[in-house]
């Protein structure tokens, strides 16, 4: 063998070995340079902006615009998913039109805080009404939501004069991010399940010096609201929820109409719609794997339950805008909280609370609206038996699961009516 030759084919092996190296160091220090950076949070209450780097706007067009298609669906409805088209329409405008400066200076207009409870920093919306007598308010979202979900009732809320409401309607309003979602710190050990994050907001609320609350919650955000609802913490005085956990042990023999369709909605969730949940439940480290790699797979994992829990004639716009349900699920892209927010469902399922469980017997106030597209709908006969201290029941003509979120208005009107008899 020629030793020159060997060593000239070495050093050049070694060469596209160095520049190796080196490009993968250029792309760690790359990644490195998207990261949403948060500040660690301690016991005081302190103001809090988001503000993403510019390196992460620009990380995720060029992944939008690298993504890989799988072949189109082979029916004509979203039975197999999000069609083709649908999705690649969706990936095209969040690459090319979407605005989330825009976004990011509207959620900065609201005074933002975090703070470390039970070793987690929080992070919340926090605003004062103007009006002496406002009740507070605790907004829980869930999955896939987040605090945009209440950005368009906060105003109507805490300022009622403004948007045509009496100062008597008046809330002061918070709305946390769930632990692992957003801007809250995402845990590093297991037990954050819904009783836990119940004594955080009892404990958050009680630091911001109310003494005299109510609460209110949807989705895993309602399961929250039952778990304060059976704690009932010092100050809080009544609970509403867009999603009432209540489900009789027995099913009827002979159920009513109204029975009949809760339950065909409660069997259709889980024959039809709880593949995501059983896979969060069971292995949110493995789902977040894709999406935290892929911006594409995680704006689909979560339009398709804009289509799939809305009021809408079959596509998910017809419900929520565009640039709206994208706020959402930027939030989760730059957060990088795919498997941390699915880390609720492996949580709450360990500790008996997965599934469409009934909460059991409550005897705090409460109150419910209604809304017909929610995943299921229980009939008020079923409320009241768990619940004798029921004041308030109200069942709509429109909205669905995402209801503050489809129907503000409504949704404002809903939390008036409904804490009217509990102010004073």
């Amino acid at each position: 063998m020629n030793n020159d030759h060997s060593r000239r084919k070495f050093m050049g092996g070694a060469g596209i070995l160095s520049a190796g190296l080196v490009l993968t160091a250029a792309r760690r220090a790359a990644a490195r340079s998207v990261l949403l950076s948060i500040p660690a949070a301690t016991k005081d209450i302190v103001p809090f902006k988001v503000d993403v780097p510019q390196a992460a706007l620009d990380d995720l067009k060029e992944r939008l615009a690298n993504t890989r298609w799988p072949d189109k669906e082979t029916v004509t409805d979203w039975s197999q998913g999000v069609p083709l088209t649908k999705a690649q329409s969706l990936v095209e405008y969040w690459r090319d039109k979407y605005d989330w400066r825009r976004f990011e200076a509207r959620i900065n207009a609201f005074p933002q805080y975090r703070t470390q409870i039970d070793g987690l920093g929080i992070h919340f919306i926090h605003v004062r009404s103007p009006h002496r007598n406002a009740l507070p308010i605790i907004l829980t979202h869930g999955w896939p939501g987040s605090v945009v979900e209440f950005m368009e009732i906060i105003g109507p809320l805490s300022e009622p004069i403004r948007y045509g409401g009496r100062a008597e309607d008046a809330f002061h309003v918070v709305v946390p991010s769930l632990p692992g979602f957003a801007f809250s710190d995402k845990p590093v050990e297991t037990g954050w399940d819904v009783n836990r994050i119940a004594r955080a907001w009892a404990t958050l609320m009680q630091r911001l010096g109310y003494e005299r609350w109510v609460a209110q919650g949807g989705d895993w955000g309602a399961g929250v609201t039952h778990a304060l609802a059976h704690q009932r913490p010092l100050g809080l005085i009544a609970a509403h929820v867009n999603w009432q956990f209540v489900f009789p042990e027995k099913l009827p023999d002979n159920p009513t109409p109204a029975e009949r369709r809760a339950i065909d909605r409660a069997s259709w969730f889980a024959n039809d719609q709880s593949g995501y949940f059983r896979e969060h439940a069971t292995r949110p480290q493995t789902i977040g794997y894709p999406l935290a790699d892929s911006a594409a797979g995680q704006a689909l994992w979560i339009y398709e339950k804009f289509q799939a829990w809305t009021d809408n004639h079959g596509s998910p716009e017809g419900a929520l805008a565009v640039d709206a349900m994208l706020d959402d699920i930027s939030l989760y892209w730059f957060t990088d909280t795919a498997a941390s927010s699915a880390r609720i469902y492996w949580e709450n399922t360990r500790a008996g609370f997965g599934g469409l469980p009934s909460r059991g017997r409550i005897e705090l106030p409460m109150a419910a609206s209604v809304f017909p597209h929610e995943i299921f709908c229980p009939p008020k006969a079923w409320a009241e038996a768990l619940w004798p201290n029921l004041f308030y029941w109200n069942e709509l003509d429109r909205g669905g699961h995402f209801a503050a979120f489809e129907q503000p208005r409504l949704f404002t009107e809903e939390l008036r009516k409904a804490f009217k008899s509990r102010r004073g």
